[in-house]
């Protein structure tokens, strides 16, 4: 569950840069969309954080959470990659 709140955390920072906007919808989104995106995006993390220390406590739930944040990252920097080089024309 915590990797799957890392996941849509992560996705929503990355569409919170105008970069990845682009890439993804061919503009930039407006101020609101994008500070949106980017709150859920940090609210998502705490989520996850909480999630996860409530399940294995502060020890081993930090480290849990360190592994699934960059599990997530990578998955959603990998899908971004992917998606670029083979986005539809």
């Amino acid at each position: 569950m915590t990797l799957l709140f890392c996941v849509m955390a992560f996705a929503c920072l990355a569409v919170s840069m105008e970069r990845h906007q682009q890439t993804l919808f061919a503009r930039v989104l407006d101020a609101g969309k994008t500070r949106g995106f980017r709150i859920a995006g940090w609210c998502g993390l705490v989520l996850a954080l909480r999630y996860i220390v409530d399940e294995r406590g502060w020890a081993l739930g930090l480290v849990g959470y360190s592994g699934c944040t960059s599990l997530a990252a990578g998955l959603v920097f990998g899908a971004l990659i992917l998606y670029e080089r083979y986005k539809p024309a």
